[in-house]
């Protein structure tokens, strides 16, 4: 009967084991290793210690990688064949359902990428528990960043997914990086967001007001954005401030920018 007994015990125990290592305890679950958090302010220190007072800036925007893995791997294979980039930018919809195993999986790829990479929240990144998922991933909703004399401000503008329980867009975050960006040392600013004006997702009752305090900027360039699934370049309030869509993955191309002090340039790159 002893036996048994500690037969029974050591099968228990290794179902017990099996199973912790196969199946999360919910699917919703946040638990995340190491490598999966702060993701945005770790690469923003390595943009800090290789800044080095350069002239011109080469960033990549791109985004809704959504379910595109094999698209995203060649993307990162394409850019990592480059030289001449300073470090990418994904606009949102990280994921396609909000779940912690797509982000996982698409960090995985994207963290192989040999520049720094950042990512603003999608309106996708926001199903389920997604929002908590992308902060333990990646850190704050709206984030800044400056790099080669230029601050990007990086917004969470998919307010249809929220209840008015947080403001979205941030005025006040904005209002912060207005001030910040009179006292620091920088030529230029560049707005960065997922959802543009316009669309069903932003809160178009603010929009213009929105428009207004970006321009409050130092020298606002352009604005960057993804969520469409193709290519735009729009002027919305006709005051010459662009607004440039970057694509999905599935349609494998990304938007390189060139920025100086006095001017800049993008291209479409297809790879």
């Amino acid at each position: 009967m002893k036996g048994k007994f500690c037969i029974s015990m050591i099968c228990s125990a290794l179902i017990l084991c099996s199973c912790e290592q196969v199946f999360e305890y919910h699917p919703y679950e946040l638990r995340l290793d190491e490598k999966y958090k702060h993701i945005n302010e770790k690469n923003i220190e390595r943009l800090r210690i290789s800044d080095r007072n350069r002239d011109t800036v080469r960033f990549i925007a791109m985004g809704d990688t959504q379910r595109w893995y094999d698209e995203t791997e060649d993307f990162v294979n394409a850019v990592n064949r480059r030289d001449d980039i300073d470090f990418v930018i994904h606009g949102g919809d990280i994921s396609d359902f909000g779940l912690k195993k797509e982000y996982c999986w698409i960090h995985d790829i994207m963290s192989r990428l040999k520049v720094p990479y950042m990512a603003v929240i999608g309106n996708h990144d926001n199903l389920g528990s997604g929002r908590e998922v992308y902060e333990a991933m990646y850190g704050a909703l709206n984030f800044a960043f400056v790099y080669g004399g230029i601050k990007f401000v990086c917004l969470n503008t998919n307010a249809l997914d929220y209840d008015y329980s947080i403001p979205v867009p941030d005025f006040e975050f904005i209002q912060e990086q207005i001030a910040d960006t009179l006292e620091q040392p920088i030529h230029s600013s560049i707005a960065v967001m997922h959802t543009q004006p316009g669309n069903v997702i932003f809160n178009n009752n603010v929009k213009v007001p929105f428009q207004e305090y970006l321009k409050k900027l130092k020298n606002l360039r352009f604005c960057v954005h993804a969520h469409e699934h193709h290519l735009m370049v729009n002027d919305f309030f006709e005051d010459g401030i662009i607004y440039y869509g970057s694509d999905a993955m599935k349609n494998r191309n990304y938007l390189l920018f060139t920025v100086t002090k006095e001017n800049y340039s993008y291209e479409v790159v297809y790879f």
